[in-house]
């Protein structure tokens, strides 16, 4: 029988050797050593079918086994690895708070740093760890030096957060926002980039290009946008909050100049746990959003002057980190799309249900938008949770409505069978009212 350590440890000889702490309690589990050589050598679609290996994955964690959890997109719940590691450490800085947080946990911040960067692609000099990707979007709007005049392109979809840091700018500084409304879903970059390019003059400074918009799951050719945008001597800032860890991808990969994420969605680190990366020549562009001696200087460190933050969650990072890279980016991508498409299209089927989302794993991933003809958003999102214990959230913004469904690995078929079945009895109650 195959303990945690071990669980972890045969994954990550595949996906990278792991530094796991080694204060994680032992956990009885099944024998994992034959399921790890039933998906070693297959695809990461084949493995995302496999559900002998993600059984064993939904073991790591400690879910409500009858409500149904459906809006990960908000925020993940994190492994019992990371959960262990976070009270321990909590504990730990209790024994002796002054001495233990600042003395000793906060030593660890640079291999924290240099863990993030090479899972994210790029230099630990252009990583910063911060809260959110609130906070380190934030950061960069707020901290780039933008006059009256200069245009900044963003889209009606984007992130509410970012939408309201970039309208006090410009009630601020009279810099000028130029709207783009993205009709969504797409399945063709082209529309992206055309959209973008043509809100483009000499006057744009910077665009702000969402990966993946949060309302419909609708993921963004952000790269080809950037290439544009670079033509033109534009800068870029991308949102990732939806895409790190979830995706299979490197940060660089999107030509972006700056980059920001919550690290507790799709990593499944601890709450208030976030990455912000900036490109090393353009960390001295921007000015640091709290107090730091030298807030225009070329340190990717000036972002984290936050004061007393919470030390635990911040290295229990480091945990969510060995997890991630023991189930394999790409396996992950993949048992998220798979089970979107399981419930989908499925859903699809069934008359006067809606899908808004493309069901193209280039366009998607675990997101998706459902809607039933003849009932409110509001409606269709109370009666699952009413009727059927299945929360999600609705979604109600610019030319978007519908029911946002998110699930995660620790999902089974099973448990979307039940969500298909909850909106045929909607659908069909709708029906026969109408």
């Amino acid at each position: 029988m195959f303990n945690r350590r071990q669980f972890l440890g045969s994954l990550g000889t595949a996906a990278g050797a792991l530094t796991l702490p080694p204060f994680l309690a032992p956990a009885e589990a099944q024998n994992f050593e034959t399921l790890n050589r039933q998906v070693a050598h297959l695809s990461p679609l084949e493995a995302a079918q496999n559900e002998d290996f993600w059984a064993f994955v939904k073991t790591e964690y400690t879910v409500s086994p009858n409500l149904l959890n459906l809006n990960n997109g908000g925020v993940c719940p994190q492994p019992r690895s990371v959960q262990d590691a976070h009270i321990r450490f909590y504990q730990y800085c209790n024994e002796a708070p002054s001495y233990y947080m600042w003395r000793i946990l906060d030593q660890g911040r640079e291999s924290l740093r240099s863990k993030l960067a090479d899972l994210a692609g790029c230099s630990a000099e252009e990583v910063a760890i911060n809260r959110n990707a609130t906070e380190g979007l934030n950061t960069v709007i707020f901290g780039l030096d933008l006059k009256p005049g200069d245009e900044v392109v963003l889209t009606k979809q984007d992130y509410p957060n970012m939408i309201n840091a970039w309208k006090q700018r410009e009630k601020r500084d009279g810099i000028k926002l130029v709207w783009i409304n993205l009709d969504l879903p797409q399945e063709n970059d082209a529309y992206f980039v055309d959209k973008y390019v043509s809100a483009f003059t000499s006057r744009t400074k910077v665009v702000h290009v969402t990966h993946m918009i949060n309302w419909i799951g609708q993921t963004v050719p952000v790269r080809k946008i950037a290439d544009e945008a670079h033509k033109r001597g534009i800068e870029v800032i991308a949102d990732g909050a939806h895409t790190f860890a979830l995706l299979d991808f490197k940060i660089p990969d999107l030509g972006c100049d700056y980059y920001a994420t919550s690290l507790h969605k799709w990593l499944g680190a601890p709450f208030g746990s976030g990455l912000m990366y900036v490109k090393k020549d353009k960390i001295s562009k921007v000015w640091a959003l709290l107090s730091n001696n030298e807030p225009d200087g070329p340190d990717i460190r000036k972002f984290e002057s936050l004061g007393t933050r919470s030390f635990a969650s911040e290295m229990a990072i480091g945990t969510a980190v060995d997890f991630q890279l023991s189930l394999g980016a790409a396996r992950k991508q993949a048992r998220a799309h798979y089970l979107q498409r399981y419930w989908t299209d499925k859903a699809r089927q069934i008359p006067g249900v809606k899908i808004h989302t493309s069901p193209n794993p280039n366009y998607a991933c675990a997101i998706a938008l459902v809607s039933v003809e003849g009932l409110k958003t509001s409606e269709v999102d109370g009666q699952l949770y009413n009727k059927f214990k299945i929360h999600t959230t609705s979604i109600e913004w610019e030319n978007i409505k519908g029911v946002r469904v998110t699930p995660h690995v620790y999902h089974t078929p099973k448990d979307l069978d039940r969500l298909v079945n909850g909106l045929d009895e909607i659908a069909s109650a709708s029906r026969r009212k109408s």
